[in-house]
């Protein structure tokens, strides 16, 4: 397996990192978890989300909840916030749909956050930036390499 942007991110920092490998075809979080055996609540999906102005936003949560747009945006103090659509993540990204990856995205300019269900977990399986392949990352560690937030997003 060839290593992506993430592992080699990863690496570089020093920290241990648990590779999880599915079927490619699959981009449904609640579907992998359960392919996987894990519990849905430690499967992270990543959603594009654009805002009026500036740059879209990364938003982490686990593959059981549903993203509250309203929530978000309250959270950020905007005033609408839109999911991406597939077409629209996949250009904003340069990365396929059930392989956006917070990872693979750094120093692109996006704000990232996890939605505060994060705080139960001490791991997380979050996308490696290719389908097929998710990493088990920390995440203490994910927060400190990607920036991110905890916020209310569900």
């Amino acid at each position: 397996m060839e290593k992506t942007l993430a592992m080699k991110l990863l690496e570089g920092r020093k920290v241990k990192f648990e590779i999880f490998e599915y079927p490619d075809t699959e981009r449904d979080a609640e579907k992998i978890a359960e392919y996987l055996n894990i519990p849905a609540a430690e499967v992270y999906k990543t959603l594009v989300v654009t805002r009026a102005k500036g740059k879209p936003i990364l938003c982490m949560l686990a593959a059981e909840r549903q993203l509250n747009l309203k929530k978000l945006a309250k959270s950020l103090g905007e005033k609408k916030l839109a999911l991406a659509t597939h077409a629209d993540a996949e250009k904003m990204t340069g990365l396929r749909v059930g392989g956006i990856s917070p990872l693979a995205l750094i120093n692109k300019g996006f704000a990232i956050y996890i939605d505060d269900a994060g705080k139960q977990c001490d791991r997380v399986l979050i996308s490696s930036g290719k389908k097929g392949i998710n990493l088990g990352v920390p995440i203490k560690d994910l927060m400190k390499i990607t920036g991110a937030k905890f916020i209310q997003a569900t």
